[in-house]
């Protein structure tokens, strides 16, 4: 696919389908070519006692848990339908990023997506990206946190899923496949990498831009960027190196309450955002 802007509304909508529609209005006017959510559910995610993450306790209610943020932000499958209608409506693709096989059933089952997104968090979910691969949808793959081993592995898991219809799982079978010319192929038709600082908001100097390029080396697959950096400089800059899908946090605005609006952009800087990345793609000719 030629540069591939998602404006990540994630969590943004704080629970409520009004703000989530509201979030696909901005990144369509924005001009991005797809906004992306977040499915899941609370219980198959966490225990009723977990705590949350630091940046979540920053700024959320610190008295709550986790489990009771992630049950305040869960959308519906009715909430899902009604945002697939209204991106289809403003010519917007859908995206979203399931956390567990069940949200992933309803991604691929109920909504029908072609491209799926997975969270750095899952990349070592085994169960979840077969589920996917055997779907037989593209995948963007984030690589926050995760060694290149861990990649790689996933990836023999994609290979597998891609091309090997209902055998029995192994990881023999994984490796065999990944190293196989048509599990080669089904990875460069089908995934992108996107290089990712899992703090947020992300501070400069722990981006390492460069580590796009060694992905891109180490595995040959397009690459791109996931970035929770504040402002657009390194989200530009990525697009100079070479990403060719770029994801951004988007908030209608980033005084209201939830884990993810101090990471995002306004609908102004979005746009602009788009402007800059628009302009570097037609200056690399």
């Amino acid at each position: 696919m030629g540069m591939y802007i998602i404006a990540e509304a994630g969590v943004n909508h704080n629970g409520s389908l009004d703000l989530a529609l509201q979030l696909v209005d901005a990144a369509a006017r924005a001009g991005a070519d797809a906004v992306k959510f977040q499915t899941f559910q609370a219980e198959s995610l966490v225990t009723r006692d977990a705590p949350k993450a630091e940046y979540q306790r920053r700024t959320t209610a610190s008295q709550e848990s986790q489990y009771d943020m992630l049950r305040r932000l869960q959308l519906s499958v009715d909430d899902h339908l009604a945002l697939v209608e209204y991106c289809r409506a403003r010519g917007i693709d859908f995206l979203s990023s399931p956390f567990d096989e069940p949200s992933a059933d309803v991604l691929i089952d109920r909504l029908y997506l072609n491209r799926i997104k997975i969270a750095s968090g899952e990349i070592v979910n085994g169960p979840l990206l077969l589920r996917i691969a055997r779907a037989g949808v593209n995948v963007i793959l984030s690589t926050g946190m995760s060694t290149l081993a861990e990649i790689e592995a996933a990836l023999a898991v994609l290979s597998f899923g891609f091309v090997a219809g209902n055998t029995p799982p192994s990881w023999d079978r994984f490796w065999e496949t990944y190293y196989s010319q048509e599990g080669r192929k089904a990875l460069q038709d089908k995934v992108v990498l996107l290089h990712c600082t899992s703090e947020y908001p992300a501070p400069f100097e722990d981006v390492n831009l460069r580590a796009m390029d060694t992905l891109h080396s180490a595995f040959g697959l397009p690459v791109g960027l996931s970035d929770h950096t504040e402002g657009i400089a390194v989200a530009v800059a990525a697009v100079a190196r070479g990403a060719t899908v770029i994801e951004k946090h988007i908030t209608l605005d980033k005084n209201l309450p939830g884990p993810d609006h101090k990471a995002s952009l306004n609908p102004d800087e979005f746009a602009e955002l788009v402007k800059a990345i628009r302009q570097v793609e037609q200056a690399l000719g």
